[in-house]
């Protein structure tokens, strides 16, 4: 994983209304180039820095959870600042409450953490290129494959918990 630098990592949204604290370093970055992601944030892809909700805090305000469809069907539930409405973080069905979708672009320092993974390539932007060292597939993932030991092994307690 590459990281700028040490958690914790803080971010907000737009208007400041609702502040956050990302306790620990991401379980995983992944950059989602679907067609879905382009759509629903207005942009080439999303960039998500994924943490167990356990360790992350909401300094200020409180976020509305807004439920949202997704291409799989299963949905997701998007933190939304109820002022300016930006998204901070999502919960999608898959890993439930447990994992946070922290959209990166919304911490203090979005250079902080860089994608370990271009996932949904297949439909990328085809102006958007990507750098060699960092793992890149069409379609999802399998965590297994991809994620550092230490990630899955917090994962597997998160979901205990």
């Amino acid at each position: 994983m590459t990281k700028k630098c040490e958690p914790p990592y803080g971010g907000r949204c737009t208007c400041g209304g609702v502040r956050y604290l990302m306790k620990a370093a991401p379980l995983f970055v992944h950059c989602c180039h679907c067609r879905w992601c382009q759509r629903e944030t207005g942009s080439a892809f999303a960039l998500n820095a994924l943490v167990e909700t356990s360790r992350l805090d909401i300094l200020e305000g409180l976020p509305d959870m807004v439920a949202t469809p997704t291409e799989s069907g299963r949905g997701q539930a998007i933190a939304r600042c109820p002022s300016c409405r930006v998204a901070l973080w999502s919960h999608y069905e898959g890993l439930g409450r447990n994992v946070a979708f922290v959209r990166v672009g919304t911490l203090d320092d979005p250079d902080a953490l860089t994608p370990d993974i271009h996932i949904y390539t297949a439909s990328k932007q085809p102006w958007v290129r990507l750098v060699a060292d960092v793992p890149a597939v069409p379609g999802y993932y399998d965590r297994r494959e991809h994620w550092p030991p230490d990630s899955l092994a917090r994962l597997k307690a998160s979901r205990e918990s």
